[in-house]
């Protein structure tokens, strides 16, 4: 097929549509996304099935393909924003329809450090799997995190430092949780480039996540062996 022949979305089938929306999605196309998703949800598609078979299963491609070295960080901003136009669409009729909800999650970067790339990614993806997110921003003292674990509830913290010197202020954090009795209320994933599995381990977090596709999986993980346990 060449260049000049646009593709006409709503003349695809809803299969081919689907395909199509993946590639988009893919090569960031935010326009193509939010047309698209307007026309699953006119044929009478569910909003959680748009964001679910489409949107979600479109971000996972992009994010193995991140992981493997095959994307990198400006494709990346790119599709999830594109996943972003979908989305506005979607969260309003989401929450109307009660939608299945995975989970939600504080993340923020550390006190001391102001680079945010990571941290938007895991945010972005964990909202593209159906997470509720709430994005802090940079430069967090323990108060502030503190300040929205209890405002905010959520299942999961996630903290991303980029530098070295400040990689140790997540223990300062968690120890904080530690001291008042409330470590264990919260799933603690930790991430950024000076990181390592063990730095994890050795400052108590629940799970060190090497990047954005990790850190949603190992995210699924923890939150549905949670809600085993409470139910089992």
């Amino acid at each position: 097929m060449s260049e000049e022949d646009d593709i006409i979305l709503s003349e695809l089938n809803d299969e081919e549509l689907v395909e199509q929306m993946m590639d988009d999605l893919y090569d960031g196309l935010k326009e193509e996304i939010e047309e698209g998703v307007n026309i699953l949800l006119e044929r009478g598609w569910t909003p959680y099935d748009v964001l679910t078979k489409a949107l979600v299963a479109g971000m996972t491609i992009v994010g193995h393909d991140f992981r493997d070295g095959i994307l990198f960080v400006p494709e990346v901003l790119l599709a999830a924003n594109a996943m972003k136009g979908g989305m506005a669409i979607l969260k309003p009729l989401l929450a109307e329809t009660g939608a299945p909800r995975m989970g939600k999650m504080v993340i923020g970067t550390v006190k001391g450090d102001i680079h945010d790339i990571g941290k938007n990614l895991v945010a972005m993806m964990m909202e593209g799997a159906g997470f509720e997110v709430v994005d802090l921003g940079i430069n967090n003292a323990v108060e502030k995190y503190l300040e929205a674990l209890e405002t905010e509830k959520p299942e999961i913290l996630g903290m991303s430092a980029l530098l070295t010197t400040t990689m140790p202020y997540m223990k300062v954090v968690i120890d904080t949780l530690s001291e008042k009795g409330i470590r264990d209320d919260y799933i603690v994933l930790v991430g950024g480039a000076p990181l390592n599995e063990e730095f994890g381990k050795a400052i108590g977090a629940d799970a060190y996540c090497r990047d954005a596709a990790v850190a949603v999986e190992t995210a699924k993980e923890f939150v549905s062996r949670r809600h085993n346990q409470m139910n089992g």
